[in-house]
């Protein structure tokens, strides 16, 4: 009978791939696919904030997203997050995205990407929502 490091021995010679690890931030864009293939890996260290209007923001959101407005940038931000935590940010337009983004990065944040497309990016690549529009269904 074989001992436990032989065993380790003979799985470590036969493994000929290494092991897969989960996507990583690449930039200050994301495209909402590679969001939802973190999400997928069950990736818990990162932060998605929503910077459109609080009714914008009850009605639907990416599952998960926590509110943060233009106006309480990066104030907010500092008492919530830590500075090295991956944040994915989007608003109603690709500008007001970017103008919040640049406000974190400005006050020391270094992972901060933009979700290319908003709200409606990620449900087009069918990633979760949640609010009180996600969860109606149409009248008939």
């Amino acid at each position: 009978m074989t001992n436990l490091s032989e065993q380790i021995e003979s799985a470590k010679s036969n493994m000929t791939e290494p092991l897969p690890t989960p996507p990583e931030m690449q930039g200050e864009q994301a495209t909402p696919q590679e969001l939802l293939e973190r999400l997928n890996w069950g990736e818990p260290a990162l932060t998605i904030i929503d910077v459109r209007d609080r009714e914008a923001f009850n009605n639907e959101r990416i599952t998960g997203a926590v509110t943060m407005q233009p106006g309480q940038l990066p104030e907010a931000a500092t008492s919530e997050l830590e500075y090295n935590r991956d944040i994915y940010l989007y608003g109603e337009t690709a500008e007001s995205a970017a103008g919040a983004a640049n406000q974190l990065r400005e006050a020391g944040y270094q992972k901060v990407a933009e979700i290319q497309g908003g709200l409606a990016g990620w449900k087009q690549v069918g990633g979760p929502t949640e609010g009180i529009k996600a969860f109606s269904s149409p009248v008939s």
